[in-house]
């Protein structure tokens, strides 16, 4: 080739985005796209699924902690500062307490299913009605 043919070829690069980028890629797109109807309605659903069952598990936690430390405070008062009577009753009140936490938790479910259940049941038909279509 001469010098001036050299000149007139015409190159480029190209460089797509391997797929891990392009997934990547795709997933920060999806973020700002505006959400379906379908996709609130799932989101909302979910949303409403862990609430019934997170809020009583965390509330019976918080309830057998509380019963926890009482005991431990009972055994606590009963060996290390000499009170005997005061130790016992404090700790057999802390395991009264660690033992509501299950009822409490049961409770709470049941009436957090009470409350939400008509709401999470109609979504739901909703979102299976959609998909059947």
């Amino acid at each position: 080739m001469t010098e001036n043919e050299e000149e007139k070829r015409f190159t480029y690069t190209y460089s797509a985005p391997t797929a891990p980028e392009r997934r990547e890629i795709e997933d920060i797109r999806r973020q700002y796209l505006p959400a379906s109807a379908r996709e609130e309605a799932l989101e909302k659903l979910r949303s409403m699924d862990v609430r019934v069952k997170r809020v009583p598990l965390i509330c019976a936690a918080a309830v057998g902690t509380v019963g926890a430390l009482a005991f431990g405070g009972g055994m606590a008062l009963a060996m290390e500062w000499g009170s005997l009577a005061g130790g016992i009753v404090l700790s057999v009140a802390g395991a009264a307490v660690f033992a509501a936490a299950f009822f409490v938790r049961k409770a709470l479910h049941k009436f957090m299913k009470r409350k939400f259940g008509p709401e999470i049941l109609r979504l739901s038909e909703t979102l299976l009605d959609g998909e059947k279509k």
